[in-house]
């Protein structure tokens, strides 16, 4: 409970400073779009984390893909996934695909005692691929939509359905919450984190050349990943506003 009270305390202080901060550029009309309502103050904490990344989290990521060679990243990177397969599993059966979850419990299995301790995904190699899984996509999957796209201090781009998700993979999930050495537990963290920022620098190179508006970039990429996570990669059609709808909802037939 403590470590709870004083990261809600952290993470407050971080919203508030990243509102106080008012570097952001807002556009006209901004809050206008339905899926982003807070965007005026979803840019502020997307500039002050933007500014958080270039100053400390940008340059130790590119200092470890730079000085770590690139199949210990990649052991590194398998081990993590190797520890979130119990993620996995759990919101697989809760999203009712005991197939899926049964995968990701023989995943750990195998990955753990042949794969050295997560280091090698054998798994994989031998045709049993990774789930994706979390809490937030078997909310989605259970009917409830993401509400508004909320953008945490420090952690990124989220939504409000998503947001309550990760608490619940954290807390009830996630094997690193219940190490009893709260030191090893946050440095198993923090390593996590470091692993996960220096997986993005190449899609990050990408994104600094291609967006004119990171914000909105980055807002429609995530919101169109976690859609099609949600749906397993076969979301349906989104409705065009402009598009006449029969009596059952179907759209007009395309003229080929």
């Amino acid at each position: 409970m403590t470590f709870m009270w004083r990261g809600g305390r952290l993470l407050a202080a971080l919203a508030l400073a990243a509102a106080a901060v008012g570097c952001a550029t807002i556009p006209p009309g901004a809050g206008s779009n339905p899926v982003d309502p807070l965007e005026v103050y979803n840019r502020h904490v997307f500039d002050f984390n933007d500014r958080l990344d270039r100053a400390v989290f940008k340059p130790v990521a590119e200092f470890y893909e730079a000085v770590v060679p690139s199949l210990a990243r990649e052991c590194i990177n398998n081990v993590f996934r190797n520890i979130g397969e119990p993620i996995n599993a759990v919101n697989n059966l809760l999203q009712g695909k005991p197939a899926d979850a049964m995968n990701d419990v023989l995943r750990l299995f195998w990955n753990s005692t042949v794969g050295l301790a997560g280091c090698i995904d054998v798994s994989a190699k031998a045709g049993a691929p990774r789930s994706n899984e979390d809490f937030g996509q078997t909310l989605g999957v259970w009917g409830l939509g993401p509400g508004p796209y909320f953008v945490l201090p420090v952690l990124g781009p989220s939504s409000i359905r998503d947001t309550g998700g990760r608490l619940f993979d954290f807390l009830g999930t996630d094997p690193l919450w219940y190490l009893d050495n709260i030191r090893l537990r946050n440095s198993l963290v923090t390593m996590r984190l470091l692993d996960n920022r220096a997986s993005v620098l190449p899609a990050e190179r990408v994104l600094d050349v291609a967006a004119i508006d990171r914000y909105q970039f980055v807002r429609d990429a995530y919101l169109q990943l976690r859609r099609n996570l949600v749906y397993d990669g076969n979301p349906p059609r989104l409705r065009d506003p402009e598009e006449d709808f029969d009596e059952n909802g179907a759209p007009p037939a395309r003229s080929k």
